[in-house]
């Protein structure tokens, strides 16, 4: 039951707080429960774990797309659960081989009540190789189930408590809401198509053991979380729900153990009394060969006596000590037939005790099995939670270079904005500077655009005199920058910066603009001013 109680609480918490619980709190709740009330418990543990096998046959048969067989390994671990579920709180009828409880007499009430379950009853009383009432309880559980009619034969029998009354106690699982609660999760199963045979199987030799170790390899049930501290706190749970689990389990095999020499113990005393029975009969047919000698010596010596005495006493003793040699003969003789029986009773008892400490044996080695297999997931849990723990201090530690980066990327924005400032403020300086300039010396301009133009007429007069080569009307004749009479005869170049036109010895310069990644070929002024832009500029 510990083993039940462990595995089934965490699911019951989770339905009803509908968000993950860890397994571990599922064992402070089991032992914060009322300990007056130990069937409760069994009940809603039993209940649990039913949800979680229905649940995990139907995903699994789903997810396998087709038709399930006998050897399919989450079916096998529903019909156990199933059957621990109709041995809860069974009336013990009490016989000379010891107690006997079995589920099949309350199974043959469907057939009272449902007339299409007798199909299924009489199947199951035809199945050769079926023995013991047990075996017929599942052959017809894997009957019910291929007819996809299971959940609808529980309801009607949990509706008739007054006749399960006869095979059940008051606080069983069939009397309580629990049963009607696991035959409604029952309906689930009419999506899934079984074909089982079972003239192959041993349904009365096997052994009914719940294998937790397929749900909790299912049960990882929080390690892909989003953040690692959720996933590091859901591995530390369930290391600790495995490690509680190991304690159970062990402590569940010194159980078994124990009760393993307990039973050799009795099987050796009762092979003792059997032997002191065989002395004892041995003893009693002696005394039966010898009564019988001595009561022929006396019927001859009645004869004998017959006809040499004529006296009626000796003969009235000699009868009477022949009727009290004949009783003594009978109760003999009963009590040699009463030693036999029960020596053939021991022998009986003798091999069901056999059997039984053969099925204890098989269980006790699931059990260390199971108890392996958890061990490694134990091992596998603990290594997930080291490389939680490693993964986490390197997000950590990206985490905190990130957040310098933020800082760093912070103070060189608040520089670039007061940079921002101040270029706006400059630009506002120069651009009041261009109007003054304007103001101040737009005559100046107006009285050299005269003099260039007086300088282009005299320059034509020239041309026409044939002193110095034509050149376009309009087109300047001297470099601004250098200001070299006659630069731009020669060679002119044009800046890619300011798009002004001067010789080529002041557009010798090369740089990369800002609209163009290749250097470009800019003017000296330019070149300068690019330069102190670019110094100013961080990177």
């Amino acid at each position: 039951s510990l083993l039940t109680h462990s595995c089934s609480l965490s699911v019951s918490l989770q339905r009803r707080l509908k968000q993950p619980v860890p397994c571990f709190f599922s064992f402070l709740f089991f032992f914060f429960l009322d300990p007056k009330d130990p069937i409760a418990i069994e009940r809603l543990n039993l209940m649990n774990m039913a949800k979680l096998s229905i649940k995990g046959l139907i995903e699994s048969a789903l997810n396998l797309g087709r038709t399930l067989d006998s050897d399919y390994a989450p079916l096998q671990q529903f019909f156990v659960v199933m059957e621990h579920c109709l041995k809860h709180g069974l009336k013990t009828k009490k016989t000379f081989l010891g107690q006997n409880k079995s589920f099949w007499g309350a199974l043959e009430l469907v057939e009272k009540l449902t007339p299409e379950a007798g199909e299924i009853t009489a199947s199951v009383k035809d199945l050769p190789g079926l023995k013991t009432p047990l075996g017929r309880g599942r052959a017809w559980l894997r009957l019910a189930l291929m007819q996809k009619k299971l959940s609808d034969y529980m309801k009607t029998i949990i509706n008739r408590k007054d006749l399960l009354s006869e095979f059940y106690e008051p606080n069983a699982l069939m009397m309580e809401e629990e049963g009607a609660v696991i035959a409604g999760l029952l309906v689930g199963l009419n999506v899934i198509d079984a074909n089982l045979c079972m003239k192959g199987e041993d349904l009365d030799s096997q052994v009914g053991v719940i294998d937790f170790s397929m749900y909790l390899k299912d049960g990882g049930h929080s390690s892909k979380s989003a953040e690692g501290d959720g996933q590091i706190t859901a591995i530390l749970d369930q290391k600790n729900y495995v490690e509680e689990l190991n304690r159970h389990l062990s402590a569940s095999v010194n159980n078994l153990q124990a009760k393993v020499d307990a039973l050799e113990k009795s099987n050796t005393k009762l092979t003792e009394e059997l032997a002191v029975a065989n002395n004892r009969i041995i003893t009693l047919q002696e005394d039966v060969e010898r009564v019988k000698e001595e009561s022929s010596y006396q019927m001859e010596s009645r004869k004998v006596n017959r006809f040499f005495s004529a006296d009626g006493q000796a003969l009235g003793e000699t009868r009477k000590q022949l009727k009290e040699e004949t009783l003594l003969r009978l109760d003999v003789e009963k009590e040699l037939e009463v030693q036999i029986g029960m020596k053939q009773e021991m022998e009986l008892s003798m091999k069901m005790l056999e059997k039984d400490i053969c099925e204890k044996q098989d269980a006790l080695v699931e059990l260390r099995q199971q108890l392996e297999d958890l061990r490694a997931i134990n091992q596998q849990l603990s290594h997930k939670s080291q490389s939680a723990d490693a993964s986490s201090k390197q997000k950590s530690e990206v985490i905190a270079r990130l957040e310098e980066k933020i800082n760093q990327m912070t103070g060189t924005v608040k520089q670039l904005e007061t940079r921002c400032k101040q270029a706006e403020r400059e630009r506002d300086l120069a651009l009041e500077a261009n109007r003054l300039f304007k103001q101040e010396f737009g005559d100046k301009i107006e009285s050299l655009q005269v003099e260039v133009e007086q300088l282009r007429r005299h320059r034509y007069s020239l041309r026409r005199m044939g002193t110095v080569p034509s050149l376009p009307l309009g087109q300047p004749i001297m470099c601004t920058m250098c200001e070299q009479d006659d630069s731009l005869l020669k060679t002119k170049k044009q800046c890619k910066n300011c798009s002004g036109v001067f010789c080529e010895s002041c557009v010798s310069k090369e740089l990369p603009l800002p609209s163009s990644i290749l250097p470009e070929t800019v003017c000296t002024a330019c070149y300068t001013q690019l330069l102190q832009q670019y110094a100013s500029t961080p990177t």
